[in-house]
């Protein structure tokens, strides 16, 4: 079998995994995005940028993270390996048998793609919206956790709190993000009030940003509008996004907008709603952190969404970091943190409108909860179906005669 066929024989099986919905090859083309893709491309960047030579870390704290203001940094990966080792080409040789997650099945399981068949896919899509390498387990595989050695944490989130929780037991926090045109992510908000920073090494991403106390409704898409694509990136810039530029959105819930380009890392403080949407064949590596400065709000969010995971990060801070234990046990949890959640894969509807954001906490607090609850039964589940499958797939030992 030539190498094009078994690529696309790979390819089809991680569509249909990943989006079972899709059932047929016209769905996944169904708008013909491909051909017409150009207008997604025009819109006017908002953003503020400031270079790292001249910001410190204690003035970015005070001029960006204390007050949960995005920003847009310059000069953080001038020293970079990935900046030559990151190639598309140079990626797909090097890791070229190597497996990254693109989705998940409706188990929760992660849908992996050989990068050499990734690689083929990108360069030969026309996917409404392509599947997106997405994968947070790089750094514990002894051939791909190299992709480390080729980039810095920028020395502005260098702050990690949850790294006292044990790499194994803390949060999904890192990922590298490969992508071609038209793929992206949906409009959501960040886990248990996280930040996160994103840096983009080749490529350029499109974004749109929402204060923390924007009303769902007005930028989540229902499923009468988004149809089986409602969750996808390019189907919110094509319904919601020109809402947003109409005289009659609400001036208090404008978006920043942000045209990210090669070299260029965007600060996504905790809490903020936003979407991604790639332009072109992008690479970009992107972590969520805990630090000293947001850890009130994460730790109010960690301790009812997590409530097991959040006892054990507890009792490793009170040993490694007991002023921050002191701050974790006067974070008054009936009051609302003024970060909104995004609780929508719980449910459908808003349970926040413009006036309410806060008073809608306790709800979203309520439902991270339950989300909880099932991540922390999830990893023992996982282990078992994977024991139940391994024994229903494992190979009868060979009579030998």
């Amino acid at each position: 079998m030539s190498f094009d066929s078994r690529a696309k024989r790979r390819i089809q099986e991680s569509k249909k995994k990943a989006r079972p919905e899709l059932s047929s090859s016209a769905a996944w083309v169904e708008q013909c995005y491909y051909k017409n893709f150009k207008p997604f491309t025009v819109f006017t960047d908002s953003a503020l940028r400031i270079s790292v030579d001249k910001v410190s870390p204690q003035e970015f704290i005070e001029r960006f993270e204390r007050p949960y203001l995005p920003v847009v940094i310059l000069d953080v990966q001038r020293e970079w390996m990935a900046n030559y080792k990151w190639t598309i080409q140079r990626l797909a040789k090097k890791y070229r048998n190597q497996k990254f997650k693109c989705g998940e099945d409706n188990e929760g399981y992660s849908v992996k793609m050989k990068m050499k068949y990734y690689a083929h896919y990108m360069q030969t899509t026309t996917d409404d919206s392509p599947l997106y390498i997405f994968d947070s387990s790089y750094g514990d595989h002894p051939r791909r956790k190299r992709l480390l050695e080729d980039y810095d944490v920028p020395i502005y989130f260098r702050d990690d709190l949850f790294k006292y929780a044990g790499e194994e037991k803390r949060p999904p926090y890192r990922w590298i993000v490969i992508g071609p045109e038209r793929s992206g992510t949906g409009i959501h908000i960040d886990p248990l009030g996280t930040s996160a920073w994103n840096a983009l090494v080749f490529g350029h991403k499109r974004w749109c940003l929402f204060p923390t106390h924007t009303p769902r409704e007005l930028i989540k898409l229902t499923s009468q509008e988004g149809g089986k694509q409602q969750d996808e990136a390019i189907t919110w810039f094509k319904i919601i996004y020109p809402r947003t530029q109409s005289p009659s959105w609400p001036a208090e819930y404008k978006p920043l907008e942000i045209l990210q380009k090669p070299g260029e890392t965007v600060f996504v403080p905790g809490g903020w709603w936003h979407v991604v949407l790639n332009l072109d064949t992008t690479v970009a590596v992107t972590q969520n952190f805990c630090s000293r400065t947001n850890f009130p709000v994460v730790w109010h969010k960690t301790i009812r969404g997590r409530p097991k995971f959040s006892r054990k990060w507890y009792k490793s801070l009170k040993i490694n970091e007991p002023d921050l234990a002191v701050v974790a046990d006067n974070v008054n949890l009936s009051s609302h943190t003024g970060v909104a959640s995004d609780s929508s894969s719980d449910s459908s509807s808003s349970s926040s409108s413009s006036s309410d954001s806060e008073s809608s906490d306790g709800v979203e607090e309520a439902s991270m909860d339950r989300k909880g609850k099932r991540e922390e039964n999830r990893g023992s589940m996982t282990t078992v179906h994977k024991k139940k499958r391994r024994k229903l797939t494992r190979t009868p030992p060979r009579v030998m005669n």
